[in-house]
């Protein structure tokens, strides 16, 4: 599996107007993120996730280390165009409606008008905002807004998506749709970084996590690897009548004491939530708020799979991507029976013999050698 981001030794340090040292906001860390894998960059605020994140878009130059995107500089222009990107405040044009906000950004990317206003619309019923297409989004709540910049992030199909705290401002419905297009998107290959303070919404969609304190990566390492503990285990069964469960409680205490509970496992908040809206779904009643989204759009569900990080970008940049070495094929070695063989048949070989010339063709060739030396000797004279 390549990888889409390399950083080694990776620092960012900020100065004051007499370049004096002020804050060192990213401490010598070395992180990869792997094509098709959701990463979450965790932290308490002031850790460094931000500035990472801006050096990954080429807005902050390293101070030091090595920082690679699709295998070329973060300030790349080909490689910015495979990149989405929702920053942590959605900043829009409040003046744009909905459906000319999602046109003007699909434009900055070179779309044609056909396929922007094929795009706009598929991702405005994805996000729920189909019926405020033509509101102005400076009218728009918080969570709304927020949808709107989502959207915009995904308008170019990007093959990497940055995700600066996707849930930020979303009602329970927004957060759970969120949740699912990262899973469709990795389904579908493509890499995405996810930075939040809701560690919850990072456990339910990332393979793996960065934690930074400091600067400084603390952990990292798939979900399996950080959260599981390795000293206790849990059953989870059917509901059993009592006598069974007591016998079972029984030979548990033989083995491991008094230390254990049992209960009855529970369901999430969310998943309760999301309940009790869809039975006021069932019952049509109305909201103008935000609605849940639609079908996903066919363009992110439909595109090409196979084609890498990397070939994607030779064919954006116009260049061929470099072909894969095939291996060089061994040339057999002769018997000794063989070469015997193979000396008998040149042996035997007849080479034709040269026939002579004529008389008609080589006065033929004779008074074509003279007329040349003729020619010669005439220009040398002149």
């Amino acid at each position: 599996m390549a990888n889409i981001v390399e950083a080694v030794g990776l620092v960012k340090e900020f100065r004051d107007f007499w370049n004096r040292p002020k804050a060192k906001a990213v401490n010598d860390i070395d992180f990869e993120v792997k094509e098709g894998e959701v990463l979450g960059l965790l932290g308490p605020n002031g850790s460094g996730k931000s500035t990472t994140v801006k050096m990954l878009l080429g807005l902050l130059y390293p101070t030091g280390g090595r920082l690679t995107v699709f295998g070329s500089s973060p300030r790349s222009v080909d490689a910015k165009r495979m990149i989405g990107y929702l920053p942590e405040e959605t900043y829009l044009y409040k003046y744009l409606t909905a459906y000319e906000t999602l046109d003007f950004f699909g434009s900055l990317f070179g779309l044609s008008a056909k396929e922007r206003k094929t795009r706009t619309e598929q991702l405005l019923d994805m996000v729920g905002l189909s019926h405020a297409a033509n509101r102005r989004v400076g009218e728009f709540s918080k969570g709304m807004a927020r949808r709107i910049g989502l959207a915009q992030a995904m308008i170019n199909d990007p093959a990497f998506l940055i995700l600066d705290e996707p849930t930020s401002g979303l009602d329970p419905i927004g957060c759970r749709e969120v949740k699912d297009l990262i899973l469709l998107l990795k389904r579908r290959g493509k890499t995405v970084l996810v930075t939040s303070h809701l560690l919850s919404d990072v456990e339910d969609v990332c393979d793996r996590v960065v934690i930074l304190y400091g600067g400084k990566i603390r952990a990292q390492g798939t979900m399996e690897e950080l959260l599981s503990v390795k000293n206790s285990s849990r059953i989870t069964i059917p509901d059993l009548p009592a006598e069974a469960l007591a016998k079972i409680e029984a030979v548990i205490r033989e083995t491991a004491g008094t230390n254990f509970t049992v209960d009855h496992p529970h369901r999430t908040l969310e998943d309760f939530f999301l309940n009790v809206v869809d039975d006021a779904k069932k019952e049509s009643i109305s909201t103008s708020g935000a609605t849940s989204g639609g079908e996903i759009a066919s363009y992110l569900v439909d595109g090409d799979i196979s084609e890498t990080g990397k070939e994607k970008l030779a064919r954006l940049s116009g260049t061929e991507p470099e072909p894969e070495e095939k291996p060089v094929e061994e040339i057999p070695v002769l018997t000794e029976q063989s070469q015997q063989k193979l000396s008998a048949l040149e042996e035997k070989a007849e080479v034709p013999e040269e026939k002579p010339l004529d008389e008609s063709a080589r006065q033929q060739l004779d008074d074509a050698n003279k007329k040349l030396s003729d020619l010669f000797s005439n220009g040398n004279q002149k």
